[in-house]
Parts: structure tokens; sequence; C-alpha cells
């Protein structure tokens, strides 16, 4: 398994906001951009240059993360991939997902 990538799991009752989470994830230092994938989107298996941090505010998004197997983010859920993880993603929600990808370099 790798031992680097983590995932949190949204326990709140509300809904995430967005706001709230861009702010918090650029208080930890990552460069921060919403996104938004629409239903049955793919991502081919592919990794990133710097650490990324991905937050879901709603929809749901399926990551296979080479080393630690497959994962699925909800709305409020997110993850923390350390550069270079290998990983694919596709989107399994009947509605688009729109999530932050927050970015160290």
């Amino acid at each position: 398994m790798n031992s680097g990538y983590k995932v949190e799991k949204w326990n709140k009752d509300i809904a995430p906001n967005a706001g709230e989470l861009r702010l918090q994830m650029e208080h930890e230092g990552y460069n921060v951009f919403q996104w938004s994938d629409s239903p049955g989107r793919t991502y081919e298996i592919h990794s990133h240059g710097e650490d990324q941090s991905h937050w879901i505010i709603s929809g749901e998004l399926e990551l296979d993360v080479q080393g630690y197997g497959i994962v699925n983010l909800e709305a409020g859920d997110r993850d923390f991939m350390p550069a270079n993880t290998r990983h694919s993603a596709r989107v399994i929600s009947d509605e688009s997902v729109v999530y932050l990808i927050g970015a160290k370099v």
C-alpha cells in the first residue's frame, strides 16, 4: 500500500462550503482552483509533479490509486496525494462532480 496517500471522509451534518474549504486549503499552503467534470468523464492513468489534494463539493469521483486501491470520494470527502502518485479517475455520479484541487509546488 502507498502509505503517503490518504483520504478523509466528511463527517459533518452540513453540506461542504466551497469558500470555507478553499480558505482552509490556502491556509495549508495549497494553490487552489475549482474544477468540474460531467457524468462519465474519465482520466486515464497519470501523475502530477506536485503534491495535490482534491476536496469534493458535490457529485462523486472514483480514483484508482496505484499502491492504494480504488477510492470513492463523495461530497465533503478529501484526499491527499503525494507528487508522482499514479492514478486514474472517473465521475461515477449521475450529476457533475465539482471539486477543489489544491497543488503545492
